[in-house]
C-alpha cells in the first residue's frame, strides 16, 4: 500500500528513492562478477528480475495515474507527446501500458468512488513483482478468450488460479493451462462475442517489403475466404510473372496469398467500396517523374538499376516494379511530381475516379501528419488549412493545404497549436514557445542526408 504524503513530501520521497537506486545501479555495474561463481550468478539473475519486474509494475501505476489522474491533472491524450519525447516508446506502446494498467489499478466510478481493479489476483501479482511481462500478457489472453456466457465468479476463479500458476511456471506451460480452462468453462465451445473478437492485424513492413498479417476471421469472413482460395486452384490466377508451360510451383500458403490479393483488387477494382475523405477508396501511390521514368527503362534494360520504392498514402513502400504491374490492370491514382521542384506536373487516374486533386498534393508533398514527429499517414489524415483558418475566412487553395490526423486537427483548430507555412512551403508547427517545426518523420531522405530543411527551390 503506497503511503500517503502531500504532493511536495511525495515528491522529495520518490525523488530520494530513485537517486538510491540510481546510486545502488552505478555500484552494480562498476562491481566485476568474474570471479563470483555461476550458483551466485543465478541469485543475482532472479532478484535483477524480480526487481525487474517491481519496477515494472511502478511503471505501470504511472501510466495507470496519467490516463486517469487522480489529482484531475491532465490527462494521456496530453502527456502523449512528452512521454514519446522522453521515454522513446511509440505511441502504440504508449496506449498499450495504459489499457493494462486500466485493468490492473483501482478505478474510480463516475460518483468518485474507489472500486477494485478487473483484475484483482493479477494487479496484486504485478505489484509484488512476482509475474513477468509474458505472464501478464498470457493470463490477459486467457480471461479475454473467455465468452461472454462464463458467470464472473468462474472468470475470476480462472483469473486467481492462473496467477497462481503463474508463480511457477513459463508462459508457455501457462497458456496450456489457460487452454484448460477454457475447455473446462466452455465445452461446447460456444462464443456468443465472436463480434468482439474479430480481429485483423498488420504488422510492419520489413526490409524486403514484406508485412505479416495475424488475426482472427468469424465464421462467415472464413467462407468467403475459404471459396476465394479455392478458386485459386493450381493452374489458376497465376501471377502475371509466372510462365504457364512451366506449371504452378505455387504452395498452398502461396496460393492463400494469391487469393487474398485477388479479393482485395477485385473490390477495390469494383467501384462499391463507397467514398474516403472525398474519392473512391483506392490505393494512391506517390512518386517522382525521374524515378518513374527511371522504372520503365529499367524494367527492359537490366543495367540500369531501378530507383527507390514509391510510397502509398497508407505510408507503406511499393517496389517500382509492383508499381507498374498495379497501375497497368486496375483503377488506382498515380501522382506523378517533378522531381526538382516538388510542384505538381500531372496527375494521372482513370476517368470514372473522382477528382481529388488538392488531396493528392497533399499525399505527394506531405506523404502524411505534418505535425513533428507525428507518423499516422495520408490515408488517415484530414486536409488543413495551413495559412488561415477556414472559418477565418482561409482559402482552399493547393498551396494552403496540408495533411494533419485528427487529434492534431483538432489542437490547430482549437488553438493549442499554431501553423506557419514555411519559406521551403512545408508546414511549420508550434505551441507558441518555440519556433515553428516541420515533420520530417514521412521524408527519411531528409534524415538520411542531414537535411531537415530542403532549399526554398525544391518545395512547392
Amino acid at each position: 500500500m503506497a503511503t500517503a504524503l502531500g504532493a511536495a513530501a511525495a515528491r522529495e520521497q520518490i525523488c530520494a528513492a530513485l537517486d538510491a537506486i540510481d546510486a545502488a545501479h552505478a555500484v552494480l555495474r562498476a562491481t566485476s562478477t568474474d570471479l563470483v561463481g555461476n550458483a551466485f550468478r543465478i541469485e543475482v539473475a532472479d532478484r535483477l528480475e524480480t526487481q525487474d519486474r517491481v519496477n515494472r509494475g511502478l511503471m505501470y501505476r504511472i501510466f495507470g495515474e496519467l490516463a486517469d489522474p487522480p489529482d484531475g491533472e491532465g490527462c494521456i491524450a496530453a502527456a502523449r507527446n512528452a512521454l514519446w519525447t522522453r521515454l522513446r516508446i511509440t505511441p502504440r506502446e504508449i496506449t498499450r501500458r495504459c489499457r493494462l494498467a486500466a485493468r490492473i489499478r483501482p478505478r474510480r466510478s463516475l460518483t468518485g468512488a474507489v472500486i477494485p481493479p478487473e483484475l484483482p489476483a493479477l494487479a496484486a501479482a504485478v505489484a509484488a513483482g512476482s509475474v513477468g511481462e509474458d505472464h501478464i500478457r498470457t493470463v490477459c489472453q486467457a480471461v479475454d478468450v473467455l465468452p461472454t456466457s462464463v458467470a464472473p465468479n468462474q472468470i475470476s476463479e480462472a483469473e486467481t488460479a492462473l496467477v497462481s500458476h503463474a508463480s511457477r511456471v513459463d508462459a508457455g506451460v501457462l497458456a496450456r493451462i489457460g487452454q484448460r480452462i477454457a475447455d473446462h468453462l466452455n465445452p461446447d465451445g460456444l462464443f456468443s462475442d465472436r463480434a468482439r473478437r474479430r480481429s485483423l492485424t498488420l504488422g510492419r513492413q520489413g526490409p524486403d517489403g514484406m508485412s505479416k498479417l495475424t488475426g482472427l476471421l468469424d465464421p462467415q469472413t472464413r467462407a468467403y475466404f475459404e471459396a476465394i482460395a479455392a478458386a485459386v486452384r493450381p493452374g489458376r490466377h497465376l501471377p502475371d510473372a509466372t510462365d504457364p508451360a512451366a506449371g504452378d510451383s505455387r504452395t498452398p500458403a502461396q496460393r492463400r496469398h494469391d487469393a487474398f490479393r485477388l479479393a482485395m483488387s477485385t473490390a477495390i477494382a469494383s467501384g462499391k467500396l463507397g467514398t474516403h475523405r472525398g474519392h473512391p477508396v483506392t490505393v494512391v501511390v506517390t512518386t517522382t517523374l525521374a524515378e518513374l521514368n527511371q522504372a520503365a527503362h529499367a524494367a527492359c534494360d537490366s543495367s540500369i538499376p531501378m530507383p527507390p520504392p514509391a510510397l502509398t498514402g497508407g505510408g507503406s513502400r511499393l517496389p517500382m516494379r509492383d508499381l507498374i504491374a498495379l497501375a497497368a490492370d486496375t483503377i488506382h491514382y498515380l501522382a506523378v511530381f517533378d522531381d526538382h521542384t516538388q510542384r505538381p506536373l500531372y496527375l494521372g487516374r482513370q476517368k470514372r475516379v473522382a477528382t481529388a486533386d488538392q488531396r493528392l498534393i497533399c499525399y505527394a508533398r506531405d506523404r502524411g501528419c505534418t505535425r513533428p514527429n507525428c507518423l499516422v499517414p495520408g490515408y488517415h489524415c484530414e486536409v488543413h488549412h495551413g495559412r488561415r483558418p477556414w472559418a477565418h475566412g482561409g482559402r482552399t487553395n493547393a498551396d494552403e493545404l496540408y495533411f494533419a490526423c485528427g487529434s492534431d486537427h483538432t489542437d490547430a483548430t482549437e488553438g493549442r497549436q499554431q501553423t506557419i507555412v514555411t519559406e521551403t512551403g512545408r508546414l511549420g508547427w508550434t505551441d507558441g514557445t518555440s519556433p515553428p517545426h516541420i515533420n520530417h518523420a514521412h521524408h527519411p531522405d531528409e534524415l538520411l542526408h542531414s537535411d531537415p530543411d530542403p532549399p526554398h527551390d525544391e518545395v512547392a
